[in-house]
Order: C-alpha cells, then sequence, then structure tokens
C-alpha cells in the first residue's frame, strides 16, 4: 500500500487483502449462463470474455473506454491512434456487446471532446443517438496556448423506440436564490422548506454538479481515469429499474457496478487489469455496509456542495 497523508481517505487493497479478493474474480472459456455471471467480476480482455457472454440478458449498458489518448494504466499503456483507427477498435467490440442487449435497453458512452469525434460515426451505426450529456469536470491542467479541457461528454442511445427513462428519478434540487411568491402569498415552483429554498428541476444534458473523486473522498481510488458515483447514478436511475442488469465491460476501478449494487440493480464488470478488479471488490463489499451516494440524499440529486452547506448550517442553528 502506498503511504498516505492522515486525512488522505484513497481506497487501497492491502497484501493480506488480495488473494481474497483474487479468488472472488471469475474468468470465462465457456459458454456462460446469466445465473452463473450475474453480481461478478470477470477479470480477462474484453474480447476473449464477449464470445462467452449469453445474448439478451443486459438493460443497461455503461461503458467508459480508454479514451483517443496516450494513457497508462497500472502498466499497461493504451497509446493515441487516428480517429479511423480508434474508431475501428470501437467497432469491433462494440459489435461483439450490441448482442448482449435487451431490445429495450439503453447505453451511455463515455468520451472526451476529442474521442466524442472518432466515437459518434460508430455509435451511429449501432443505435439511435437521443442525446450529447456534456459534464463540468473541474479538475483539469491549463494550458499555456489553448483553453483548459474541463468537460466531458456521455453519449446517451438507445437500442429501439421502446426504452426506459424515468425523469423523477434524476430531478436536480436547486437552492432558489430568489423565492417568488403567487399573490396569495405561496411558493411558486419551489418548496418552503424553512431557511432554504429548494426547487426540483429537470434534468438537462449539462451537469455542472459533478464532483470528481478526489484524496478526500472514501470513494477515491487511485485509477487514473474514475468517474465519480453520483454521475452513473444518474444513468443508472435514469434508464434502469431495480432488478434489472447492468453490464460494464471496461469496469476499471468497479464504480458502475458499486452503483448499481447501491441503488438495488444486477450487476457484471469487465476489467483485465487485476489490481483495478481487487479495488472493485473491495468496493463492492464496502457497499454492503454504506449504500449511501455522495450527492445523492433523500431521493434527488444535489447541487454540488448544497447538502454539506445545508446540514452544517442546521448543526449550527441546533447549537
Amino acid at each position: 500500500m502506498k503511504a498516505r497523508a492522515p486525512r488522505n481517505r484513497t481506497l487501497d487493497v492491502a497484501n493480506h487483502e488480495r488473494d481474497g479478493f483474487l479468488r472472488q474474480l471469475i474468468g470465462l472459456d465457456h459458454a456462460a449462463q446469466s445465473a452463473e455471471i450475474l453480481d461478478q467480476t470477470i477479470c480477462q480482455d474484453l474480447f476473449s470474455a464477449l464470445p462467452h457472454l449469453p445474448q439478451n440478458f443486459v438493460d443497461l449498458l455503461i461503458v467508459d473506454p480508454p479514451y483517443n489518448l496516450t494513457k497508462n494504466f497500472n502498466g499497461q499503456t493504451f497509446k493515441h491512434r487516428g480517429n479511423r483507427e480508434y474508431g475501428d477498435w470501437l467497432n469491433r467490440w462494440l459489435a461483439q456487446v450490441k448482442p448482449l442487449l435487451k431490445p429495450q435497453a439503453s447505453a451511455y458512452f463515455c468520451a472526451d471532446w476529442a474521442t466524442s469525434t472518432a466515437m459518434y460515426p460508430v455509435l451511429e451505426r449501432h443505435f439511435t443517438v437521443r442525446n450529447r450529456i456534456t459534464w463540468e469536470r473541474e479538475k483539469g491542467r491549463g494550458a499555456q496556448a489553448n483553453w483548459k479541457n474541463a468537460s466531458e461528454d456521455i453519449w446517451f442511445c438507445t437500442v429501439s423506440d421502446r426504452y426506459t427513462f424515468n425523469l423523477e428519478a434524476v430531478k436536480l434540487k436547486r437552492q432558489v436564490m430568489a423565492p417568488y411568491r403567487t399573490a396569495t402569498g405561496q411558493p411558486k415552483d419551489w418548496d418552503d422548506g424553512g431557511t432554504e429554498k429548494y426547487r426540483l428541476t429537470h434534468p438537462s444534458n449539462l451537469w455542472t454538479d459533478i464532483t470528481v473523486p478526489f484524496w478526500s473522498m472514501p470513494e477515491n481510488t487511485d485509477h487514473p481515469t474514475q468517474k465519480p458515483e453520483k454521475l452513473i447514478a444518474k444513468l443508472v436511475l435514469a434508464s434502469s429499474n431495480p432488478g434489472d442488469v447492468v453490464l460494464d465491460p471496461f469496469l476499471g476501478s468497479g464504480t458502475t457496478s458499486v452503483v448499481a449494487k447501491k441503488l438495488g440493480r444486477r450487476y457484471l464488470g469487465i476489467e483485465q487489469d487485476p489490481d483495478y478488479c481487487c479495488l472493485a471488490q473491495k468496493r463492492l463489499a464496502l457497499a454492503d455496509a454504506d449504500p449511501a451516494i455522495q450527492g445523492y440524499s433523500d431521493g434527488v440529486f444535489w447541487e454540488r456542495n448544497t447538502l454539506a452547506a445545508q446540514r452544517s448550517r442546521q448543526k449550527q442553528s441546533i447549537s
């Protein structure tokens, strides 16, 4: 384990834990039935695992593939390539993933701005592309001769015109800065909850309420491209129902499986790196004791930092 500062909550897998987590992982060398793979982590190269998976068993696909960048993943380097070559790579595995989806399934694909240009034409071949979500990624390095890259994309796709979208499950609770009342004194389109005034707003395709995992958050790991649990929770709640199956073929440190478990869905993750798989298993075990998702409480998503601020003010008023 790495040496951490006293307040650093980044999750590690200790040496004495690793063997136990490795024994929990599965690999496929035969045609598998859904019952033997659900709620599991497959530690295997994607292309060797996909031919063994059953068809039409997935309700929701969430994909966070290596972006078209040169990036080191725990000693394995994914190298930047031309758009056409990257698109061919996407199509190779996507053509094998699509038959796993049910006819009413939805799919989300993460990308940065440059990867999006190569990804969109491939997605159009396989799905109905319904929207592009852009979310603010407040971390990022400044550039001397370019705009700082502080956003990423998520493509929302469906297999057919029959699909799940749970609008009420993904409304955002925003603080009302100038509350307006009707002539009779009633709140107009907001809730009078005392000192704090909030309204529930329809979810848009521009997300500014996401916090990227960092050292003080218990969900944080050393995975270089870890997605926030809150971000994945929006996708899971919007496009699946309790008991549905969520597949992530590039699981990384396990965020999709962890969120699916916390929200009462079945899950399957595929990840080729054993260390990342062990992180996923540890996070799944911890989810049994703590199913909370930062930024999601009381059945709604909160603006960044408003929930913590509200609870702090409540404690101060009590004291």
